[in-house]
């Protein structure tokens, strides 16, 4: 409890009082009890499946019960599952008490929406498409009161701008939420036939299997993330100089890959590429990634094996997709000089030539053992004189406009050290050959 911030708990407290005040017409609402024990009984044991087996929450019980109850007595459903369920971390009861109120404001919301429509004399008598009308309605209703909830305790327990905890909170959760609406009008629909409550309970066993498909495929996600994470930490621990580098140019490169307009899965790979870049780091002697003074020739030709090292690394790795295209040509330039194949212009992937953008930019910005960090408006300055010959014009444009946009905050990634050797500016752009 000490742990959360004041005003998120009077967010709470608000929260609970806004619940309490959505049952206090109960008295006077013909209530059917019996189908609030069951459908509250029923929530609370998947839910407590959900939580220890798919990490998630099963959400068609709750909207059929906004389908077949009174606004008041639909939000008595997920009270006891909310108020029992195993918290991990934190006040339990706070948390508790929070999941209790947004679940109880949701499906008071959904409720009044789907009776103001005429829902209920829908689903009694069946009447599609219409009741689908109905329906969607709730469940927009549903997901509103959930994201704006959601949004708003992330904005003061976590201090992160309203704008930023709201922004695509609602359309990420539409779809998933809409898939439970459509099992919970289903099961509303046979409560209501004459095979009764019985029936509409098999709606949960296809409901149950396309939810555990789902749930193995974020279970494999997770692993996917903590494979990338390990890679980058031992990375990190091998070359100190560059700590924080991988995640850098993976914000770079999903900055870039968004201003040219890529999908959302194309735009995760490009991060994932960004991020996995230096990978092939792990290969080269750990002297030499952390020498203060210029390289020799041979040193410069054993560096320069990274890529290939790094793409024997990931090659296996099949959810990357081209991102082991990028992390094994980043270092090619569009006039043929660059290595380890020395690919012309449009011969390098173009996920090959987001990173190498990317990766200039952070490592011109950046403090190194041989050089200190340029401000982000000579490093953009050099990217554009290097359009054309080193880096493909289309990705610098689109780094510039990106961060005209949301700006950046270049970190330092090695400690400063006073040098007395003076390097020579390069003809060319140095994007941390060591980084």
């Amino acid at each position: 409890m000490e742990a959360t911030p004041a005003r998120a708990r009077a967010y709470v407290v608000c929260a609970v009082a806004g619940a309490l005040w959505c049952l206090l017409p109960l008295p006077t609402v013909h209530t059917p009890w019996w189908a609030v024990a069951l459908l509250a009984a029923l929530y609370a044991g998947c839910e407590q499946v959900a939580r220890r087996r798919f990490a998630g929450t099963f959400y068609p019980v709750l909207l059929a019960a906004a389908f077949l109850l009174p606004p008041p007595a639909a939000a008595l459903v997920p009270l006891p599952g909310a108020l029992f369920s195993h918290v991990e971390q934190g006040s339990p009861w706070l948390r508790r008490g929070w999941r209790a109120a947004q679940l109880a404001l949701g499906v008071w919301a959904a409720a009044r929406v789907h009776w103001a429509l005429g829902g209920r004399n829908a689903v009694v008598a069946s009447d599609f498409p219409y009741a689908l009308v109905p329906a969607l309605a709730a469940v927009l209703a549903f997901c509103l009161v959930l994201t704006a909830l959601d949004g708003g305790i992330l904005a003061l327990a976590e201090r992160v701008p309203l704008r930023r905890a709201w922004r695509g909170l609602f359309l990420r959760s539409l779809a998933p939420i809409g898939v439970h609406g459509l099992a919970g009008l289903m099961m509303a629909v046979l409560w209501r036939s004459p095979y009764g409550p019985v029936a509409a309970l098999l709606v949960l066993l296809p409901m149950g299997v396309s939810w555990w498909v789902f749930a193995q495929y974020h279970q494999e996600r997770a692993a996917h993330q903590a494979t990338i994470r390990a890679l980058v930490q031992a990375v990190d621990i091998k070359d100190g100089y560059t700590r924080g580098h991988s995640e850098r140019v993976g914000q770079a490169s999903m900055m870039i890959a968004r201003e040219l307009g890529m999908d959302d899965s194309r735009v995760e790979v490009l991060r994932f590429a960004g991020i996995l870049h230096d990978v092939g780091k792990l290969g080269v002697p750990t002297r030499l990634l952390r020498k203060d003074g210029p390289l020799t020739p041979e040193e410069r030709r054993v560096i320069e094996l990274h890529p290939e090292y790094g793409h024997e690394m990931v090659r296996g790795i099949g959810f990357l997709g081209e991102a082991r295209a990028a992390v094994l040509h980043h270092h090619e330039r569009l006039d043929g000089s660059g290595y380890p194949y020395g690919l012309l212009g449009s011969q390098i992937p173009e996920s090959a030539r987001v990173v190498a953008v990317a990766d200039a930019f952070d490592a011109m910005t950046s403090t190194r053992s041989y050089r200190r960090a340029r401000p982000v408006s000579v490093a953009l300055e050099e990217l554009s004189r290097c359009a054309g010959t080193q880096f493909d014009p289309l990705m610098v444009r689109a780094l510039v406009r990106a961060l005209g946009r949301c700006g950046w905050h270049p970190a330092v990634t090695a400690d400063e050290v006073q040098s007395s050797i003076v390097f020579p500016p390069s003809p060319t752009v140095s994007t941390g050959m060591r980084g």
